[in-house]
């Protein structure tokens, strides 16, 4: 325990014993209060007991915890500081590496399909991006609990060598199977390397301004969504895809390396933690309900996100101006990723994140389908979902770590994306086969994406109400 840790459960001990003065007597080792002694007047056996506490207490500090200390040390979180403001920052240089790449897909999604890949189905291509988002969510199965056991270090090493080494791979790669093995599963287990205990470790160092802080560190996702397309679109026709892919990671690396060195996680494992997944806690309902809310959150959400550049082209608009609107669209993630952070601290997660969703929704019926067709449309489209679909981003996590101890978040955060991680493996697909369907329409698919919405929102409300019951289903939470 460092030296942080001890003021701040010394301060908050002495305040709450300031507030509470008909606080319960402590029990002494023999299972008796110090007041009960001092009321049946035997002096010399109180100062055998204290003897003896005195002497326990200097063999074995932890067995004489009261339970207000034990209490405030679970509770007592920094909530700011050069350690704890330099943890997010290590999160948001490591996430540019995961997340800015997976806001990127829609560039990669584009070009294959008109070069290395041109003789392939949309759906077909697909899969190569769906298996990168399903490994992302999917391998926190295992690295939430490895995170809570051990710490982040070891796993930002692995994902930073897997990213760099998937892009390195993919700028060879002309084949489907070898865009698969390079940037699908290699590059998905990297991604979910980094991204998983990068949002545990901020989790460790906030807890009332942990919307706030989550949030932040996931503007790194939108800044690399911008950066990263914008890049490659003027290095593909400059330098080739090939070097254009290598010098994207060589910036993965440079990132990821900083956020090797920054972050860090706070509290010490919990007293059960393993480093094995454990679905029984699906036995709580309101997270069971939360985590299908998030389900079907991210299965609609990759879905404009990944084929917002062909839709655009589909539509008729240049090459050009299809490839920027991933950008716009991340433009306005990261405003949604930091401004909502703020108010999820002040009117609940839970709140901010169904606003986010009908935000979306509304994105979809009311802009997407009837004025997508024109410029103006697509693009204020693409900033309005980009907003919401940000802002769910990075409240999702706020919300499942209203659930649990801070102790055990990687586990309860990495068992809901590893089932969210099978929304993103049929999500893209399933996408491609619809327009495919609708002969190269894309207004069922928009309509489909709009119906899952609805359905996340449902849930949301519900897990809501089940925790804190149908008459407080407007109260903060």
């Amino acid at each position: 325990m460092d030296a942080l840790q001890v003021n701040s459960r010394a301060i908050h001990d002495e305040a709450e014993y300031e507030q509470e003065p008909e606080h319960e007597p402590e029990m002494n080792s023999f299972g008796s209060s110090s007041d009960e002694k001092e009321s049946v007047g035997a002096p010399e056996k109180v100062a055998t007991t204290e003897e003896h506490r005195q002497q326990q207490s200097g063999q074995d500090l932890e067995r004489q915890q009261t339970m207000r200390s034990t209490a405030s040390y679970q509770e007592t979180y920094p909530e700011g500081g050069l350690q704890a403001w330099l943890v997010v920052a290590g999160s948001w240089f490591a996430m540019i590496a995961s997340m800015g790449l997976m806001n990127s897909i829609a560039v990669f999604q584009a070009y294959t399909l008109s070069h290395q890949l041109e003789g392939h189905s949309e759906g077909t291509v697909g899969w190569i991006f769906s298996i990168y988002t399903f490994l992302a969510f999917f391998g926190g199965v295992y690295i939430g609990p490895v995170f809570d056991k051990y710490g982040p270090r070891w796993l930002l090493i692995a994902g930073c060598a897997c990213t760099v080494g998937a892009l390195v791979g993919m700028s060879f790669c002309t084949e489907l199977y070898q865009f698969i093995l390079s940037f699908g599963i290699l590059g998905g287990l990297g991604t979910s390397l980094t991204f998983t205990p990068c949002i545990a470790a901020v989790g460790h160092w906030f807890k009332a301004r942990r919307g706030f802080a989550t949030g932040l560190a996931s503007t790194a996702g939108g800044i690399g969504g911008i950066v990263f397309p914008l890049m490659l679109t003027a290095l593909f026709d400059r330098i080739g895809y090939g070097w254009a892919t290598r010098v994207l990671a060589l910036i993965c690396l440079v990132c990821g390396l900083v956020g090797i060195s920054l972050v860090r996680s706070r509290l010490p494992p919990a007293q059960n933690a393993k480093a094995h997944p454990d679905f029984r806690i699906f036995r709580q309902i309101p997270f069971l309900l939360t985590t299908l809310s998030i389900f079907l959150l991210e299965f609609s959400l990759f879905i404009p996100l990944t084929y917002i550049a062909t839709y655009a082209q589909d539509q008729g608009f240049g090459t050009t101006f299809a490839y920027h609107l991933l950008p716009i669209m991340n433009a306005g993630s990261v405003i949604g990723r930091a401004l909502p952070g703020y108010y999820a601290d002040v009117v609940g997660a839970f709140n901010v994140c169904l606003f986010s969703v009908a935000l979306s929704l509304a994105s979809c019926l009311c802009i997407w389908l009837p004025l997508g067709h024109t410029k103006a449309g697509i693009i204020v489209f693409s900033l309005l979902f980009g907003f919401g679909s940000g802002n769910s981003i990075a409240i999702a996590p706020v919300c499942i770590g209203r659930m649990c101890k801070t102790q055990e978040y990687g586990r309860y955060y990495a068992t809901t994306y590893t089932v969210v991680s099978f929304a993103c493996l049929i999500g893209i697909p399933i996408a491609g086969s619809i327009v495919q369907a609708n002969g190269g329409s894309y207004t069922g698919l928009i309509i489909f994406t709009s119906c899952i919405y609805v359905g996340s929102a449902f849930f949301l409300v519900l897990a809501k109400t089940w925790q804190l019951g149908w008459k407080n289903w407007r109260a903060r939470y």
